[in-house]
C-alpha cells in the first residue's frame, strides 16, 4: 500500500498543475499521481499545433516528477472508497490519502464504427500514430470541424497531405463561430487544399487493403460519395470522464460538481480540469470547460487548496486556436446560437464577436485580434444592457 498526503488521480496538465500547486504552499507533503498513460504529464495543444510546425517533441514534456511526484503511470484507478480513503488500481496495488484530487479529463465521444482504425487524437499516443501515418500515407480524412478537427486538418494540409474534411453542419466551427466566417473557413481550407464536405454525415467505414472507405450521407441532392482515404481521424468532442466519481457517490452533473474552493461533495476530495463543473461568478451559472488555461488555472488552483491555502476559483478560462494563417482567442460563452455583434476591421480577416444573451455579453471571439482578453473579461463581468452600437469599437482591432 502507498501512502500519500496527496493523491492526483490523472496525468495530465490539470494534475501537473495541481503538483505545482501543491508545491507552492507544501514544500514537503508527500505527492502521488496515477496516469492511465504510459506517459509521463505533458502540454497537449501543441500535439494538433506547433509540433506539426517543427516545434520539437521533447519540448512537451512537463517534467512533474521534478516536482517530487511520485508517478504510477500506465494504471487506470477503479475503485475509490472516501471513508477509508483508499483508491486502488487495476493492477490491484492500493494507496491511500489524506486529500485526493480527481483530474481524470475527459474521453472522447466515438462513432459507432471504425473500432481502433479511428483516430481519436486526444493523446500523445494519438499524436505519435498519426505522424507515423503521414510520414508513409497521403490521404486524411478528418470527421468533425470543430476545435480538434479544424486543427488537425490545418496541421496535416500543411505538411503536404491531401485531407478531406466531413462536417454534419454547414462550415468549421459552426456552433462556435458566426456564419458567415464558418463559410468563410470552408472556402479559406479550400483554398489551402483541403476538399470540405460540409452537411455530409459520415454513416459507416469498412477496410480493405489497407485503405478506409467511408459511407456518407447528405440532404443535398448531389451524389453521396464514399471517400476512399488512407487513415481517418475523427474530432467529435469528449465526456467528462465521471465514472469513478460516480462510483465513489461524489455529486456529478455535466462533470464531478465542486464549491468555490473546487471541493467535491466530499470535503478531502477535490476536482479540476476538464471533470470539473465549477460555478463563475462573471456568467452567473456553472460551467465545464475543456481547454489549457483552465486545466492550468484550475490544477494549480486545486492543489493550493489541497494544501491548505483556501482560495476561491473565479477565474474566467479563456482558449486559442490556430488555423493556417489565422488565430483567435476567445473567452467565455461563445455558443453561435446566441445574439451576436461582430465589430470586422477586416472581414473574416480580423475583428471582434460579441456573444449576448438579454443584452449582457456572455462571450468574446478575438479574430486574430490579440492581447486583449483580459478586457474581454472585463466586459464579460459588467452588467450591460449593451446594445450594438456600445461595443464596435470598444475593443481595439
Amino acid at each position: 500500500m502507498e501512502l500519500y498526503k496527496y493523491l492526483i488521480i490523472g496525468g495530465g496538465m490539470t494534475a501537473d498543475a495541481a503538483a505545482r500547486g501543491i508545491r507552492d504552499v507544501d514544500a514537503n507533503g508527500s505527492i502521488g499521481l496515477i496516469g492511465s498513460e504510459s506517459d509521463p504529464p505533458y502540454n497537449r495543444p501543441p500535439l494538433s499545433k506547433k509540433l506539426w510546425q517543427g516545434k520539437p517533441f521533447e519540448s512537451i514534456w512537463r517534467a512533474t516528477a521534478a516536482k517530487g511526484a511520485d508517478l504510477h503511470l500506465g494504471r487506470t484507478v477503479r475503485s475509490l472508497d472516501p471513508q477509508a480513503k483508499v483508491a486502488t488500481d487495476d493492477q490491484g496495488e492500493t494507496y491511500t490519502y489524506e486529500k485526493l484530487l480527481l483530474a481524470t479529463g475527459g474521453i472522447p465521444r466515438r462513432l459507432s464504427f471504425g473500432g481502433e482504425d479511428v483516430i481519436y487524437f486526444r493523446t500523445v499516443q494519438d499524436y505519435r500514430k498519426l505522424r507515423a501515418l503521414s510520414e508513409e500515407k497521403g490521404h486524411f480524412a478528418v470527421i468533425g470541424g470543430g476545435f480538434i478537427g479544424s486543427e488537425v486538418a490545418a496541421a496535416l494540409a500543411m505538411n503536404g497531405k491531401q485531407v478531406t474534411m466531413l462536417l454534419p453542419q454547414e462550415g468549421i466551427g459552426w456552433r462556435l463561430f458566426p456564419q458567415g466566417l464558418s463559410r468563410f473557413l470552408n472556402d479559406y481550407y479550400r483554398q489551402k487544399g483541403v476538399r470540405v464536405l460540409n452537411g455530409y454525415r459520415v454513416e459507416g467505414m469498412r477496410t480493405a487493403g489497407g485503405r478506409s472507405f467511408l459511407e456518407t450521407s447528405s440532404d443535398r441532392n448531389d451524389e453521396q460519395p464514399e471517400i476512399v482515404t488512407d487513415a481517418v481521424v475523427a474530432g467529435i468532442g469528449i465526456l467528462p470522464n465521471v465514472e469513478l466519481a460516480q462510483q465513489a457517490g461524489l455529486e456529478v452533473g455535466n462533470g464531478v460538481i465542486v464549491d468555490e474552493y473546487l471541493r467535491t461533495s466530499q470535503t478531502d476530495i477535490y476536482a479540476a480540469g476538464d471533470v470539473a463543473s465549477f460555478y463563475n461568478p462573471a456568467l452567473g451559472e456553472r460551467i465545464r470547460v475543456e481547454h489549457e488555461d483552465n486545466a492550468l488555472t484550475m490544477g494549480r488552483a486545486a492543489g493550493r487548496n489541497m494544501a491548505g491555502a483556501a482560495e476561491r476559483y473565479t477565474h474566467l478560462p479563456y482558449f486559442y486556436s490556430d488555423l493556417f494563417e489565422l488565430g483567435y482567442e476567445a473567452v467565455g460563452e461563445t455558443d453561435s446560437r446566441l445574439e451576436l455583434v461582430e465589430d470586422w476591421q477586416e472581414p473574416f480577416r480580423k475583428g471582434v464577436v460579441y456573444y449576448l444573451r438579454e443584452g449582457r455579453v456572455r462571450g468574446v471571439l478575438l479574430w486574430n485580434v490579440w492581447d486583449q482578453v483580459p478586457n474581454a473579461r472585463r466586459i464579460i463581468a459588467e452588467p450591460g444592457p449593451f446594445r450594438a452600437a456600445d461595443l464596435r469599437g470598444r475593443l481595439p482591432s
